[in-house]
């Protein structure tokens, strides 16, 4: 689950206005319905699992995977489309992340409420950066972000290719080098967020069409449900070393 900042900005090149103009607003506005329908799903899921019918969530868990994996492709090639796949995309996201974070919960009392409220300061945090111009989308920024994702995408290949085959990654064991890593792949994750603001606000300036504010709320809520995921992988390590 990573983003393309590089792949998001350069869409948006040089799109003819054929219908009304991008908002920063609209944008806003959709990525909070994305997030609502993540929250109600994931709320779906945590209830499946609650009361004991863990096969058919995990069964959920890897069909909203796939599906997810592909609707995202879609929505990255095809944003006209984004206000069909996006929602859809957030329903899948949220089958998923109810799963994962039930799992995680059940493990380690009270660490899906951590996480959440780190994601949301992250979120906040970098938007009072960004709106006060003190870390800019550069050219050069873009092109570390964009680079340091790629990397980090891979590395997720490697450990799924590893996992089908018997040997699954155990870095993330508790050990200083998987927290360490985490870490990093934390601070990648919430750097995107500068991307994704500066492609609503450029898409604003710009007055490219409006359907791009669903694309502009699918980049944020990739990045959201990115980070909010590694976030729970960091605290169980920290847990686990207590």
């Amino acid at each position: 689950m990573t983003s393309n900042p590089m792949l998001r900005t350069n869409i948006a090149e040089n799109v003819m206005l054929d219908s009304k103009p991008m908002t920063i607003t609209g944008a806003v506005n959709k990525t909070l319905i994305l997030v609502a329908i993540v929250v109600a799903c994931a709320f779906f899921t945590w209830n499946i699992c609650a009361q004991g019918f863990f096969d058919k969530a995990i069964l959920l868990m890897k069909a909203s995977a796939i599906a997810g994996l592909i609707l995202a492709i879609i929505t990255c090639f095809k944003p006209k489309v984004s206000k069909i796949t996006a929602p859809a995309y957030a329903v899948c996201e949220g089958l998923l992340v109810g799963t994962i974070s039930y799992l995680y919960n059940s493990l380690f009392d009270g660490i899906v409420v951590n996480a959440l409220a780190i994601t949301i300061l992250t979120l906040v945090v970098m938007l009072v950066l960004y709106q006060q111009k003190i870390i800019s989308a550069t050219p050069m920024f873009k092109k570390v972000i964009f680079i340091s994702t790629a990397a980090v995408a891979i590395f997720y290949l490697v450990g799924f290719i590893g996992a089908l085959f018997g040997h699954p990654m155990t870095i993330f064991n508790g050990g200083l080098v998987g927290i360490g890593v985490s870490l990093v792949i934390c601070a990648i994750a919430a750097f995107n967020f500068i991307i994704d603001f500066d492609f609503i606000e450029q898409g604003e300036l710009n007055n490219i069409p409006d359907y791009y504010e669903w694309y502009g709320a699918f980049g944020l809520l990739v990045t959201l449900v990115w980070l909010y995921l590694e976030i729970l992988r960091l605290l169980a390590q920290l847990s686990r070393r207590r």
